[in-house]
């Protein structure tokens, strides 16, 4: 059975769930990868991280739903992308 998705892609949470999860899955991502940023950086980091999840989600087949769910691959997803950043920042990309 597919889920319905919002515009903004996160299934089962409204517009300021997905600001709440960016929030919180951008600053987890901040403290587990060691940065300093400020609330609408880990807002915007989180969100990317939610699609960047949610993507790796559907490729592993794992099924998520809710607050809790979303936060997860979001924060996961986050992580991904600050990893990426500091790898291509470490090898001189700008």
């Amino acid at each position: 059975m597919e889920q319905s998705v919002g515009i903004m892609g996160m299934p089962g949470v409204g517009f300021f769930g997905m600001l709440l999860i960016g929030f919180l899955a951008g600053y987890i991502a901040e403290k587990a990868m060691n940065r300093d940023h400020g609330l609408f950086t880990n807002i915007l980091v989180g969100i990317a991280g939610s699609f960047v999840g949610g993507t790796l989600a559907g490729l592993l087949d794992f099924n998520y739903q809710g607050f809790l769910g979303n936060l997860l691959v979001a924060a996961i997803g986050a992580i991904v992308i600050l990893w990426i950043f500091g790898r291509a920042k470490a090898s001189g990309v700008n």
